[in-house]
């Protein structure tokens, strides 16, 4: 077998796409010409508009970051006592719910999407129960219609986490059009951008007025505070650039269109490493992230050998998300975050590998990676 060299320079899991430094000057006239950074400004209520018109959804809040999103989301729609969510997320998710006083109630996954079961979530439920927080794991929708449908049978509310699902559609609907509330992330590291921020999404411009005041400190006017807030506005630089970037999230989408076809060619007849999940042709995809699950028993090296031994390569892949939120310390404790609760995501959490999946990797470069994970099996 010819020796394959390692790349030259390291390949991350992901990179930021950048706006050219002309378009962002360009802003930034604009900005200094209005001087006005924060708080609400021009550009800050344009990008709002066009992530509604984009995203397809009746009313959006923009935000700092999608953490601080999602704890007011909680805020903003009175949850309290028990929510049901996914240890098979990022660390934000039951964060937030902590941060609300609320216990986070964990839920097995779903073998084929990584998602929150929604054939479990019923048998969960109990007087302590306020809702349910999925999330679109990878930018796989969740099962909307399962959830809806005993979240309506019980009287509970629907959040979702939205952070990895950037335009993602069903039947031609935006994802953030299900559910009482759903946030997206755009920080650097996510196929749409704003260098650091997030949004939330709701039907109700009612709600959307509440969720406002909340993420002001609550201030109504110069003389009243009618609730207890928090600072979660996002400024007008970050804003700008959000407006930019708005005009790169389709060409970068096909770039990554064509790494995910070439992977999953590469990998296609490779007996112990399985592929994202092909979704039904009524679901737009973002195809933000690339993901495998190593079988150790079948390819004879386990998700962590691999892992470790790409970087000898020069490539820095992820084990998103590992370990699972059920097995932090400040979880464990839980009768919900028992390993016999949850034994489809213990065998996710153990095999789950993300592979780099930016627009910038060449054709060659993603045959390669292919290559020399090919090259550990036995």
């Amino acid at each position: 077998m010819t020796k394959i060299e390692p790349f030259s320079e390291r390949i991350y899991v992901t990179r930021p796409v950048f706006p050219t430094i002309e378009e962002v000057t360009e802003k930034l006239r604009d900005i200094w010409a209005a001087k006005w950074i924060t708080n609400n400004g021009p550009q800050h209520t344009m990008l709002e508009r066009e992530l509604e018109k984009f995203l397809k959804v009746p009313c959006l809040s923009l935000f700092n970051n999608g953490t601080i999103a999602l704890m007011v989301a909680c805020q903003s729609l009175r949850l309290s006592g028990d929510v049901i969510t996914t240890p098979f997320t990022f660390a934000a998710t039951p964060h937030v719910l902590s941060w609300n006083n609320i216990t986070p109630i964990f839920c097995d996954v779903d073998d084929e999407t990584m998602n929150i079961d929604a054939n479990k979530i019923e048998s969960m439920i109990t007087p302590s129960t306020t809702a349910i927080l999925a999330v679109h794991v990878f930018g796989t929708p969740c099962d909307v219609e399962k959830i809806q449908e005993v979240a309506n049978r019980y009287g509970l509310k629907v959040i979702y986490d939205a952070a990895h699902a950037f335009g993602v559609e069903i039947d031609g609907q935006g994802i953030g059009n299900f559910g009482d509330c759903s946030m997206f992330s755009f920080h650097a590291t996510k196929l749409y951008h704003t260098v650091e921020g997030g949004a939330l999404v709701q039907k109700s411009k009612i709600v959307k007025d509440r969720i406002d005041l909340l993420k002001n400190f609550g201030i109504k006017n110069e003389e009243e505070v009618v609730m207890p807030g928090i600072n979660g506005k996002l400024d007008e630089i970050r804003a700008a650039i959000g407006r930019i970037m708005l005009g790169y999230v389709e060409g970068e989408r096909l770039k990554r269109i064509n790494l995910h076809k070439i992977y999953n060619e590469e990998f296609a007849e490779v007996e112990g490493i399985r592929v994202m999940p092909t979704c039904a042709e009524n679901i737009k995809l973002n195809y933000q992230y690339y993901v495998v699950r190593i079988d150790e028993k079948i390819f004879g090296r386990s998700r962590d050998y691999v892992y470790d031994e790409l970087k000898n390569y020069n490539v820095y892949a992820r084990k998103y998300f590992h370990p699972l939120c059920s097995e932090f310390t400040c979880y464990r404790q839980l009768n919900s975050a028992n390993p016999n609760n949850l034994p489809v995501a213990n065998v996710i959490g153990q095999q789950v590998l993300s592979l780099p999946m930016y627009g910038d990797l060449t054709e060659d470069d993603v045959r390669k990676i292919c290559a020399i994970i090919k090259s550990f099996g036995r």
